[in-house]
């Protein structure tokens, strides 16, 4: 009789030969073992039955193994044939289940190998493998997943040796790279598969590096990305996800390394388009059609393309309304972009979207050509190309080119938009900015505007030279808050209420009170209409309002939240330019909070600067550098205004677009002595004579002989007015603006105006103003401190209306 020792080796041989290389429950060194002989009776009972079936070996010896092993539920079965006439014959091995009672009387649920076998001298015997049934059914449940895995599952499947080369590959594998049987196994990776395929994360550039780090450390590296293109797909490039671990014997050598690898091409597609789409959310801010193009040029080469072509119509460029779609393709297109890939993007293309794909190469799915639509309108074309060996667009390609086309649209119409608001808006305001200002004798002007080339649109910056009476001359700047039409519009409102008030001959601070006035009275309601209750653009926007009396060499100035002007050394005393120091005071329609007017002197030729806060505000420099430097350049140019102005306007330059700016530069010269001349008048008709004949003296003087008879009658019936109607003291002053005008004026301490009135046939009064109005180009009243002063502006060379003096 065979040893049990001979039995258990020779189970051990078959097993190795016959299994996978997985442990199973029948292992010789932890399944149990029965050796039987050919009459079925049991000559062999190894430990680990003992303890599967609670029987020792001396009970069990010698005993027919139906016996032994007696089936609780049924009998009659094979192993109860044993050593009988019916029995099987040896070399076919069997499986069946038994449950059996052990001697303590519980159910053991076992499973039986039983290998027929020959002993010596032809006589047979059998081996038999018990294992408890629920180790067989969880080794039968992993054998089926691994054979699932192995022949079933899309889970490419490699195994390579401590060398590096590929020693087992599954069919996925296999058929995925197209190789035949036989040329694959034993071979070096970087000879199986194709040069220039791509690892990710970039840590790793060939797979050796891999195989070699998870050998070397045992830990797996997993998620690693392949890409390439693969023999069985030609040009067509796949991405696939691969695991790597090491394999190793029981005492923990290592054997070698699995790959595991799953295709996530269209995962990856998906992915890609997804982060392409995100970063199209960047295209646009600009509000500029051409930046927008290129922008989307930049974004789809060459993740998504190899060229794009942009074209818009030139309608929509000029931000009038875009052709309808109903009439076919946009005509007039402009080229806005066009941008193809570099060689450098060439040689990492297999990393970039719209590499990867399947499907037959044809000429028409390597071109889109998409409209720029909007509603029912085409705004333009967008034209995109691959060239091969690069996979045609797929419709995941297609889907992403139209909503990337959608996006722009709306961009473009966008811009658009801006640039007809943004033209709207600066013609408006060029028409409410003076077109030409003028040119009175005691200043010389420059001027500039800048408006903002900036998303936000033409802001509401302004100034303005106001003519005043007495030769003097009214100075304005201000700053509306806000940009676009709306802020235009209230600057050309503002800009005319400081005109009105302007001509009224109210000193600074009391024009201010009152522009003041207006605005708060239209943002609490008075004069809007029913739904109108946005915030008024004139709530904060800030003025300055200055008034130079050439006589005086005196300018009187006050500021309503707005910048404080810049003089330059003659008016300073420092011998440099810096700004006055004159008290901020509150923007526009705060309310309830006074202005203060100063008053300064200027020495002959001083320049101002008024200017609103884009000239020094700018990204990266604060206003007090700003406006530093805005000294330095009126000191830099002293001499020619024009040029200080391109001065001044280069720093507006060197800063942020995003805000207008407005500059005006004034330099002030005194009226001459010799042109002024200057009387008391004492408050008795009787003088008026004197008067007369004082003014006719000096007018000869002047060589204005043309001019006495005119000027005779002013003064006659303003200093007659003054005395009669007025109170002391009485002054009469003239003004000659040379080749201009003669000014007269006449002041006293009385607060009532006179004004026209239509005197009848009897009347004794009531005339002497009509004629004064009749006689001179403009007369009105000015208020001061001290009472009014009556002045009317005669035209030199003008002729005198004689019908005027001749009876009805």
């Amino acid at each position: 009789m065979q040893t049990f020792q001979h039995w258990a080796g020779r189970m051990a041989t078959m097993h190795a030969s016959c299994e996978t290389g997985h442990k199973n429950p029948f292992d010789t060194t932890t399944a149990a073992m029965i050796v039987l002989d050919a009459q079925g009776r049991v000559t062999g009972w190894s430990p680990a039955a003992r303890n599967l079936y609670g029987a020792d070996t001396r009970d069990v010896l010698g005993r027919p193994v139906s016996e032994v092993l007696r089936d609780v539920r049924a009998a009659g079965d094979t192993l109860q044939g044993l050593g009988t006439a019916g029995a099987p014959a040896p070399g076919d091995a069997w499986t069946e289940r038994r449950t059996v009672r052990r001697p303590d009387g519980a159910l053991v649920e076992t499973v039986l190998r039983v290998f027929p076998v020959e002993q010596d001298r032809g006589r047979p015997a059998w081996v038999v493998m018990a294992a408890a049934s629920d180790r067989y059914e969880k080794w039968v449940t992993d054998q089926s997943m691994l054979s699932g895995l192995f022949t079933q599952a899309p889970v490419g499947l490699s195994v390579y040796g401590p060398d590096a080369h590929l020693n087992w590959a599954n069919d996925v594998v296999q058929q995925v790279m197209g190789w035949r049987p036989g040329e694959w196994e034993g071979q070096a990776n970087r000879v199986l598969y194709p040069h220039g395929s791509i690892l990710s994360p970039p840590d790793y550039h060939e797979v050796e590096e891999v195989l070699e780090e998870v050998l070397r450390t045992g830990e797996a590296v997993l998620d690693v990305h392949w890409r390439g293109p693969t023999p069985a797909t030609c040009a067509y490039h796949r991405v696939y996800s691969c695991s790597y671990f090491r394999l190793q014997d029981d005492a923990g050598h290592p054997l070698g390394v699995c790959a595991a690898s799953v295709d996530i091409t269209d995962r990856y597609e998906a992915q890609a388009r997804l982060a392409l789409l995100s970063r199209a959310s960047g295209i646009g801010t600009a509000l500029d059609v051409g930046k927008t193009a290129e922008e989307l040029a930049e974004l789809v080469v060459p993740d998504l393309a190899d060229s794009v072509r942009i074209e818009v119509a030139e309608s929509v460029l000029a931000g009038e309304e875009p052709p309808s779609s109903a009439s076919g393709a946009p005509t007039g297109l402009q080229l806005m972009a066009e941008r193809t890939r570099s060689a450098a993007s060439v040689a990492q293309s297999d990393a970039l979207l719209g590499v990867i794909g399947s499907g037959p190469t044809t000429e028409n799915r390597r071109r889109l050509a998409l409209p720029l639509l909007l509603g029912g309108s085409t705004l333009g074309t967008v034209t995109l190309r691959r060239q091969p060996p690069r996979a045609p667009f797929t419709e995941g390609d297609g889907a992403l080119a139209e909503e990337l086309a959608s996006r722009t649209a709306v961009c473009v119409d966008n811009a658009r938009r801006y640039v007809r608001e943004h033209t709207t808006a600066l013609k408006l305001q060029r028409d409410l900015l003076p077109r030409g200002l003028p040119q009175p004798s005691g200043i010389e002007l420059a001027h500039r505007y800048i408006p903002t080339t900036g998303p936000r649109g033409v802001g509401g910056d302004w100034y303005d030279v106001i003519p005043l009476s007495g030769a003097r001359v009214g100075l304005v700047v201000g700053d509306v808050v806000g940009h676009g039409v709306d802020a235009a519009a209230t600057m050309g409102r503002l800009r005319t209420s400081v005109r009105a008030l302007a001509a009224l001959d109210l000193p600074p601070d009391e024009l201010l009170t009152r522009l003041d006035d207006l605005v708060g009275q239209t943002r609490v309601g008075i004069h809007r209409t029913p739904g109108d209750e946005g915030t008024d653009r004139a709530l904060g926007a800030t003025c300055l309002y200055a008034v130079y009396d050439p006589t005086s060499r005196t300018c009187a100035m006050a500021g309503a939240g707005h910048l404080p002007p810049v003089a330059t050394g003659r008016g300073t005393g420092t011998g440099r330019a810096e700004p006055l120091d004159l008290p901020t005071g509150p923007p526009l329609g705060i309310g309830g909070l006074p202005f203060e007017s100063v008053e300064f002197e200027f020495a002959e030729g001083t320049v101002l600067a008024l200017f609103t806060d884009g000239i020094v505000k700018a990204r990266g420099r604060d206003v007090d550098e700003g406006v530093a430097d805005v000294c330095g350049a009126l000191d830099a140019s002293a001499g020619s205004l024009e040029k200080a102005c391109d001065e001044v306007v280069s720093l507006c330059a060197q800063g942020s677009a995003d805000d207008d700016a407005a500059l005006l530069l004034v330099r002030v010269h005194a009226f001459p002595m010799d042109s002024v001349a200057s009387w008391h008048v004492a408050s008795d008709p009787a003088e008026v004579a004197g008067v007369r004949a004082l003014v006719r003296e000096r007018l000869e003087d002047w060589g204005l002989d043309e001019a006495v008879f005119v000027s005779e009658l002013v003064v006659s019936e303003l200093v007659t007015n003054a005395i009669r109607y007025g109170r002391p003291p009485v002054s009469l002053r003239l003004l000659r603006d040379v080749d201009r005008t003669l000014i007269c004026e006449v002041s006293d301490g009385g607060h009532t105006s006179p004004h026209l009135r239509n005197a009848g046939d009897e009347d004794e009064g009531g005339r002497g103003l009509f004629l004064v109005a009749q006689l001179t180009a403009m007369w009105g009243t000015r208020d001061e401190r001290q009472g009014k002063t009556i002045w009317a502006e005669i035209g030199l060379g003008q002729e005198v209306p004689l019908d005027l003096f001749l009876e009805p």
